[in-house]
C-alpha cells in the first residue's frame, strides 16, 4: 500500500518541476525522456525480490517518470486545438477510463497466469509505446530557452524568474482557481479509496463490488466525451461552472452513499460520480488556457497538480481514522462531500473576476493609446510653432 501511495503522491508533487523543464525543453523532450525514465523504473521493479527496492524503482523512479509523460500531454493539445479544445481533452483523457475498466481484468488474469514479476514486465510494452508517441509531440509554440537563445543569437538558459514562472499566480482568478481545487479535493477522492471496503461492511460477500469500479470507469469516459465537447460552446472563463456544477454532484454523491442501503441505489450513486468526474477532469486543460494563455499554460497546470497533491495524501487517510475510531465509514463520506461544495462556491466568483481583469487591462490599453496620441499631437504642435517664425523670418529678410 505505501509503495503504491508513494507512487500517486510523486505523480502530483513532480508537477511544478515537470512544468518548468517543459517550458525549457519543449513538451518532446521531456515526454520522450520522462518515458523512458519510466520503462527503467517499471522494468527494474520487476527484478527485485524484495519490497524495499520497490520504494525506490516503483514509488520514485516509475512515478516520477509517469509525471513527465503526463503533464507534456496535456499542454501539447493547447499547440494545435483552439476552437475545439475541451473535446479533444475529453478524447485524450478518456484514455484513462478506458484502461480503469479493462486493465484490473487483464492484471488479474496476468497475474494468476505469469506471476507478478512477468507481469511488469509485459507492462513494460505500455510505457514502451508511450515512449515512442513521445516523438510525435511537436510544439508550435516556442520553448523559453528557444526565445532567449533566438534573441542573444546563442543557446543560454533565461534568468530564474523565466525558469520558474510564478507570475501566474499574479493572475487573480488563476490564483482562486489553484487554491479553491485543492479545498475541493480534501473529500474527492474518499469515495474511490474507501467504496470498496464500506461495501464490504455493509452488503459482506452478497454483492460483487467490481461492478461500482466498472460504472465508475464507464461514466467517467464517457462524461469526458460529453462534457469536454460541451465546453467548446461556453465562452472564456464561464466554463469553470461546470466544474463548480460536478464539484457539486460529486460531493452530493458522498453523501448519499451512505444512505444506499440496497445495491442498486449505490449502483446509481457511482454512475452520476464517474460521470461529473469525467467533467471535472477534462475541462482542467482548457480553464488554464483561458486563464493565463498559452505561454504560461504549463506551470500553470503544473502549479495546480502540485497543490492537488497535498489533499489527495491527506484526504483518504483522515478517512481511514475515522473508520477505526467510529467503525463504520458513514461519518467519514458525509464529512467528505463537505469540501467538494465548499471547493466549488468558491471557484464561482472565477468568470467575474476574470471579467473585471479583461476589462481593466483594456482599459490601461485605451489609456496608454490615448496617452500616446497626446504625447504625438503635443509635439506636431511643438514643431508647428517652431517652424512658423522660421517661416516669418525668411519672408521678412
Amino acid at each position: 500500500a505505501w509503495v503504491s501511495s508513494l507512487s500517486m503522491g510523486m505523480v502530483f508533487f513532480c508537477s511544478p518541476i515537470v512544468s518548468i523543464f517543459t517550458d525549457l525543453f519543449g513538451c518532446r523532450k521531456v515526454a520522450v525522456i520522462g518515458a523512458a525514465v519510466g520503462l527503467v523504473g517499471l522494468l527494474s521493479s520487476s527484478f527485485v525480490s524484495t519490497i524495499e527496492p520497490l520504494y525506490f524503482t516503483y514509488g520514485i523512479l516509475f512515478a516520477c517518470g509517469c509525471s513527465f509523460a503526463y503533464q507534456p500531454s496535456l499542454v501539447i493539445l493547447g499547440h494545435y486545438f483552439k476552437k475545439r479544445l475541451g473535446l479533444v481533452n475529453g478524447i485524450v483523457t478518456a484514455g484513462s477510463s478506458l484502461f480503469t475498466v479493462s486493465l484490473p481484468f487483464l492484471l488479474r488474469v496476468l497475474i494468476d497466469s505469469v506471476d507478478l514479476y512477468n507481469t511488469l514486465r509485459v507492462l513494460c510494452i505500455l510505457m514502451f509505446v508511450l515512449f515512442l508517441a513521445g516523438f510525435t509531440y511537436k510544439p508550435l509554440v516556442p520553448n523559453t530557452k528557444d526565445k532567449e537563445g533566438g534573441k542573444k543569437g546563442k543557446s543560454k538558459f533565461p534568468p530564474a524568474k523565466k525558469i520558474c514562472n510564478f507570475s501566474v499566480f499574479k493572475v487573480l482568478s488563476y490564483r482562486i482557481w489553484a487554491f479553491g481545487i485543492p479545498a475541493a479535493l480534501f473529500g474527492y477522492f474518499v469515495p474511490y479509496v474507501h467504496l470498496m471496503n464500506h461495501v464490504k461492511d455493509r452488503f459482506h460477500d452478497s454483492v460483487p463490488e467490481e461492478v461500482l469500479l466498472l460504472c465508475l470507469g464507464i461514466t467517467s469516459g464517457v462524461g469526458r466525451l460529453v462534457f469536454g465537447r460541451v465546453a467548446d460552446y461556453i465562452p472564456g472563463a464561464k466554463k469553470i461552472y461546470l466544474q463548480v456544477a460536478s464539484f457539486f454532484f460529486i460531493g452530493l454523491m458522498s453523501m448519499m452513499i451512505p444512505l444506499c442501503n440496497v445495491f442498486g441505489a449505490l449502483v446509481a450513486v457511482c454512475l452520476f460520480m464517474g460521470l461529473f468526474d469525467g467533467c471535472f477532469i477534462c475541462i482542467m486543460a482548457p480553464i488554464a488556457f483561458e486563464l493565463v494563455g498559452a505561454q504560461d499554460v504549463s506551470q500553470a497546470i503544473g502549479f495546480l497538480l502540485g497543490l492537488m497533491s497535498v489533499p489527495m495524501t491527506v484526504g483518504p487517510p483522515i478517512a481511514g481514522l475515522l473508520r477505526d475510531k467510529l467503525g463504520t465509514y458513514d461519518v467519514a463520506f458525509y464529512l467528505a462531500g463537505v469540501p467538494p461544495l465548499i471547493g466549488g462556491a468558491i471557484l464561482c466568483f472565477i468568470p467575474w473576476v476574470h471579467e473585471r481583469q479583461k476589462l481593466k487591462k483594456r482599459a490601461k490599453s485605451v489609456d496608454g493609446e490615448t496617452t500616446e496620441k497626446m504625447l504625438e499631437n503635443e509635439s506636431t504642435l511643438v514643431s508647428d510653432t517652431t517652424e512658423k517664425p522660421v517661416k516669418e523670418l525668411d519672408s521678412g529678410l
